[in-house]
């Protein structure tokens, strides 16, 4: 279904409408969660990086020292003495045990740092995604907003864990090899650096082509996740339409996308390694060269020995992080393409809720007025805050109007046309009509799943858009043709409808519904586990559980669209009379097929073509013979 017109029919993000955002700007705040929750810990992971950069350096350094201080007047010795060798060494062994365990600590620390920012993470995109309005989740398959909480956030727990701490090792490795390097001998610096630029050159070349396709590989996965949860949840309809053949088809296609993505994407990233390690091989052997070269013709500010040996290892130590941020750039950009979808998600706009008049639970006071309880009552009243500082309270009596109101899921296609109609107090409203005709479309507006393009709604002569969202959804009880169950008992499954609700008035709300005696013939009885939309169970007990739901939540006004369409005709029967128990003095809004089950409705609205063509009850509309007539007398032709 397009997004309403309210929204303005964005595309969705499989089809890649949205222009990629600034690659800075996504890190500078994927590092903005690291700054916010985990700044002590992230000073450390610095510090620590710092050490094991300086031990590693020291190392290199330490072999012209070796050399030229110690190996060499010893070689030259008859008698030599080691005592200060061993010192020496003795040091040096601890330098390096600093950068071990430095090395050891701040990977410890990123690895907790990077779930505690993961953890935020999908803690804020999964509230963000409840603001989200319905439109959105219209416009976006359910396998690919799924993948934005499993590779996309995959993707970030291996940059923030490996790749953000290996930059910024690698950087000021780079920065303090640099300085050793200038210090031992400025003309070899300068040789390395000419080799370095060659190799920065190519990883712009080759990372860049690289950080297309694993962009175009993130979309393509989700493509196929969004396939796959469809193909999951039609596995009933594609056997029984012999469709196996066809989603094979179907999945080769976008699955084949998704090959050549990734391939494209890592055969940059695969051949981008071995060429840096070649080119640092190539370097490390004209590094030798020219250095000995240098030192023979007496040249380059007295190069020995032992000058040569400690910079082919500060080359080797340079040219490697050089080669470990090249390598780290695929899994960054990996990484920065899924956080950009993540921050697409969470950049999406809320649902907007301007609404002041919520729902309370009231008493009546001796002269009649309502005052606000804490406590459950029967009684429920309108708090409606005053701009001079006054509250008032009004019963809710459930009268809804609805005046001229216009709708459309996008602007081009109006589908709702002059809608006027008004359902008083403990009225029952049924609609009517062919499939299409704007039934539920109606419903939707009553709850403000969608927001109008004209006219105005009001609820017990408020309107609509000054009641708080969650208020007025919890004004309505609402019985959807699709049942949706959780995973959990079939207690926890009614609960929902009134999360304070106990045992006994779980259990009267399965009465009225009909539900209780099939319930109590489970092995468990309420406290049965029934798995994810409650698979071990009948379409029709699901419905029935649907009703109960809705029941245990005693609202002022009930929607029920197509409640009873699966369930057969005995437990219709069954039902309805729990239908008519829990719709006694309540505003009741049916959608029905059977025509027989709109009978008792105090009027009927027949739709077609988002217009009402007909208002009435039952015998008034037969006597009519107009659309009514021609729907009932064919539908009881049928039976």
């Amino acid at each position: 279904m397009p997004g309403p017109m309210m929204g303005g029919g964005r595309r969705g993000r499989m089809g890649g409408g949205k222009k990629a955002k600034s690659p800075k700007k996504t890190l500078s705040r994927l590092l903005a969660y690291i700054k916010r929750g985990y700044s002590a810990k992230f000073f450390v992971v610095l510090i620590c990086i710092v050490l094991s950069a300086l031990a590693n350096v020291g190392g290199s350094m330490f072999l012209r020292v070796l050399i030229d201080d110690y190996i060499t007047p010893l070689l030259a010795q008859a008698n030599p003495v080691f005592s200060g060798l061993l010192r020496a060494l003795g040091m040096m062994a601890g330098v390096y045990l600093v950068g071990i365990l430095s090395t050891f600590l701040y990977n410890r620390l990123m690895v907790s740092i990077s779930q505690g920012v993961l953890k935020t993470v999908r803690d804020q995109m999964f509230a963000h995604m409840q603001s989200l309005p319905i439109r959105y989740f219209d416009t976006n398959t359910h396998g690919d907003v799924m993948s934005h909480y499993t590779n996309d956030t995959d993707t970030l727990q291996q940059m923030l864990s490996q790749s953000v701490p290996q930059m910024f090792s690698s950087a000021i490795t780079i920065i303090a090899v640099l300085a050793a390097m200038l210090i031992t001998n400025v003309w070899l610096t300068l040789f390395v650096i000419l080799g370095v630029f060659v190799m920065l050159r190519v990883t712009g070349k080759i990372g860049g082509n690289s950080a297309k396709f694993f962009l175009e590989q993130q979309k393509s996965l989700g493509k196929v996740n969004g396939y796959i949860e469809e193909m999951i949840g039609g596995q009933k309809v594609v056997k029984v339409f012999c469709r196996e053949e066809k989603c094979k088809e179907q999945f080769d296609e976008i699955n084949e996308e998704l090959r050549l993505n990734a391939t494209s994407a890592n055969t940059f990233a695969n051949i981008l390694m071995p060429i840096m390690m070649n080119i640092g091989n190539l370097l490390y052997v004209l590094v030798a060269v020219v250095g000995g070269t240098l030192a023979l013709a007496g040249v380059g500010g007295g190069i020995t020995l032992g000058v040569i040996a400690s910079f082919l290892q500060l080359t080797k130590t340079f040219t490697q992080p050089v080669s470990q941020i090249s390598q780290q750039v695929n899994s960054i950009v990996m990484a920065l393409a899924g956080a950009e979808r993540i921050f697409d998600l969470m950049d999406e706009e809320s649902e907007v809720d301007d609404g002041y008049v919520t729902l309370v639970n009231a008493r009546i006071n001796a002269d009649g007025s309502l005052y606000e309880t804490p406590e459950k009552t029967n009684v429920w009243a309108w708090k409606h805050p005053h701009d001079d500082g006054t509250v008032t309270y009004e019963r809710v009596q459930g009268d809804v109007r609805f005046f001229d109101v216009d709708f459309g899921y996008t602007p081009d296609k109006i589908v709702l046309h002059d809608i006027s109609l008004f359902a008083e107090p403990g009225q029952k409203v049924a609609f009517v009509g062919a499939t299409g005709a704007g039934k539920t479309t109606i419903t939707n507006l009553i709850n403000r799943f969608y927001d109008l393009a004209d006219g105005k709604i009001r609820y017990d002569g408020i309107n609509i858009n000054k009641i708080k969202k969650a208020d007025l959804r919890r004004s309505l009880g609402i019985v959807l043709q699709d049942t949706n169950l959780f995973t959990g008992t079939i207690r926890d499954n009614i609960r929902y409808g009134n999360l304070d609700a106990n045992d006994q008035e779980i259990e009267a709300a399965a009465q009225l519904a009909g539900a209780d005696d099939f319930i109590r013939r489970l092995p468990e009885g309420y406290d049965t586990e029934i798995g994810g939309d409650g698979g071990s169970l009948s379409q029709g007990q699901r419905q029935l559980l649907s009703i109960a739901r809705a029941a245990v939540a005693d609202p002022p006004v009930m929607i029920l669209d197509e409640a009873t369409s699966s369930i057969d005709t005995r437990t219709e029967s069954i039902v309805q009379r729990g239908m008519d128990g829990l719709m006694y003095g309540r505003t009741v809004f049916v959608i029905a097929h059977r025509l027989s089950t709109v009978q008792n409705a105090d009027v009927i609205m027949v739709l077609e073509l988002g217009r009402i063509i007909e208002r009435g009850n039952h015998d008034q509309l037969i006597a009519e013979h107009g659309k009514y007539y021609q729907l009932y007398t064919g539908a009881f032709e049928l039976e």
